[in-house]
């Protein structure tokens, strides 16, 4: 799944603005450009699998009530890093969606077995002749 696919419900996300650091001059001290993203993960719905996967990614952005906390500063405005934090926060939860096919054990033929031990039995071989030689 593509983090554009990725639908996330309004009433599950809280904004608050925050003092950021960088780029922005003299702006950096007058106006609070930061955005910290809270997402409320129980809302979203997701599968078992997803949500495990999302604690796994997240790591220490998840906190013990199940809020992950994303904080976005890169930008110069509140727009750019309101949108940069919802774009981390879609690619999290794209990721935790995505589930790795199936592995099928399978068994290598009679034949493929059959040409291993040959092979084996050559390299045997090779090496028996590396052995002293002996006059008799």
């Amino acid at each position: 799944m593509r983090p554009e696919d990725v639908r996330i419900p309004e009433e599950a996300l809280s904004e608050t603005f925050l003092a950021s650091t960088g780029p922005g001059g003299q702006n950096v001290n007058k106006v609070a450009t930061a955005c910290q993203l809270r997402c409320n993960v129980y809302a979203l719905g997701l599968p078992p699998y997803a949500y495990e996967q999302l604690k796994a990614l997240a790591g220490s952005k998840l906190t013990i009530g199940g809020e992950l906390v994303i904080t976005a500063r890169t930008h110069r405005t509140r727009e750019a890093n309101r949108e940069e934090a919802r774009r981390r926060l879609a690619g999290l939860i794209a990721d935790a969606l995505h589930r790795d096919p199936k592995r099928r054990p399978t068994k290598p033929s009679r034949a493929a077995k059959a040409k291993r031990l040959d092979s084996k039995k050559g390299r045997g071989a090779v090496k028996a002749m590396r052995g002293r030689v002996s006059l008799d």
